[in-house]
């Protein structure tokens, strides 16, 4: 996509923003999922199209990846498939709890509808994959530095228009690494920030346009820094002030939009959550959503932004249950819970994952059974 192109794109989202009325939730179950606790569908990532990527367990706790159009409204509207080599036994409870299960793992889309995820192998060893419609052909991408022992290998995690993907490897050791590959998938540059022994990449949009990518990273202490990593290979480090210091604090990344802005989140030495926004000349403008607890493992956990600086994420209460909220870029928030999610703290409540450029949100709900449900949102 070229500039005029995108800059047509953004006269049309413009227009679609000025016609907008009240939000409209829909939820949705992905064909053959599961019904008792710990199974379900999820929504996790929505393009330009509208087409909404996750993944269901089924009643046998295997996990399977789905691709729905038109709304998610009816079985017809769904495609589902699974990477070759996936695995195929029962031996976990939770198969929302990401790797925890055998099958297949989908994690984001791109405007041209290619998918990447990652899936389980019957060693329990973690491959990453890249597929485009009609999804029967696929890549299996394995960083050449991923250990091969269970609980090991490469995680696929997020797509750019251009096809370049990246994501995070664990090596022999255990220890994280992040890595970028782009077509034809062949070569892989591996990568840790200066200063990191655990690298992550965030997931859905942690990659933009310009190849630009955000993670965070963990110091020898336990401490969380964001980075962002240029196509180049150039890092910059950030830390948002008033992020704690101690071991499983610090600061967090969710996404990176095309304007090289990025929201995550920080945890301060209450050990409370907090959102931001970070510009790409630094500038940070940080928030917390009305009526998130402030207590530890409480506050709000931004998810991801669209081009316009769009925040969708969810924020815990005092009760200890999630709710959805929408920060809209001149920092308005609308909160939402989706229809039947659970007010408990025993299970997830309402998780909205990432816009697309209309405002349009795709996320999953647990309900008071911990049966799990995909959501779709519009503005």
């Amino acid at each position: 996509m070229n500039r005029l192109q995108l800059c047509k794109v953004v006269s049309v989202v413009l227009l679609a923003y000025g016609l907008a009325s009240a939000q409209h939730i829909t939820t949705f179950e992905a064909p053959g999922a599961g019904t008792s606790s710990g199974q379900g569908s999820s929504g996790i990532s929505i393009n330009l199209e509208g087409a909404v990527v996750g993944f269901y367990a089924d009643s046998n706790n295997l996990v399977h990846t789905f691709v729905c159009v038109s709304g998610c409204t009816s079985p017809r509207t769904f495609t589902t498939f699974e990477a070759p080599g996936a695995g195929t036994a029962d031996i976990g409870s939770n198969c929302f709890v990401p790797q925890t299960c055998q099958g297949t793992y989908a994690f984001s889309n791109n405007a041209f509808g290619v998918i990447v995820g990652f899936y389980r192998d019957s060693g329990n060893v973690i491959h990453g994959y890249v597929t485009a419609p009609p999804y029967t052909t696929f890549t299996t991408l394995n960083e050449p530095d991923a250990g091969t022992n269970a609980n090991q290998g490469t995680l696929a995690l997020n797509i750019n228009l251009g096809g370049e993907i990246a994501g995070n490897y664990t090596d022999a050791s255990g220890v994280s690494h992040g890595f970028v590959t782009a077509p034809p998938y062949t070569t892989f540059t591996s990568f840790d920030p200066p200063g990191s022994v655990f690298t992550l990449t965030a997931a859905v949009l942690g990659i933009n346009l310009e190849g630009a990518l955000t993670g965070e990273y963990f110091d020898a202490s336990g401490v969380a820094h964001g980075y962002v990593r240029t196509a180049n290979g150039t890092f910059t480090e950030f830390n948002v002030t008033g992020a704690g210091t101690a071991s499983g604090q610090g600061t967090e990344t969710s996404g990176i939009n095309d304007l090289e802005a990025i929201t995550g989140l920080y945890i301060d030495s209450n050990g409370v959550l907090h959102g931001y926004v970070r510009l790409a000349n630094g500038d940070i403008t940080t928030f917390d959503v009305p009526g998130a607890g402030t207590g530890s493992g409480q506050g709000t956990e931004p998810e991801g932004n669209n081009l316009f600086g769009e925040v969708t994420g969810n924020y815990i209460d005092s009760s200890g249950v999630n709710h959805g909220f929408v920060r809209s870029p001149s920092g308005v928030i609308t909160t939402f819970d989706a229809p039947g999610a659970s007010k408990s703290s025993a299970q997830e409540g309402t998780v909205p994952e990432t816009p697309n450029l209309f405002g349009e949100i795709a996320g999953f709900y647990q309900d008071s059974s911990g049966v799990f449900h995909g959501f779709l949102r519009t503005p």
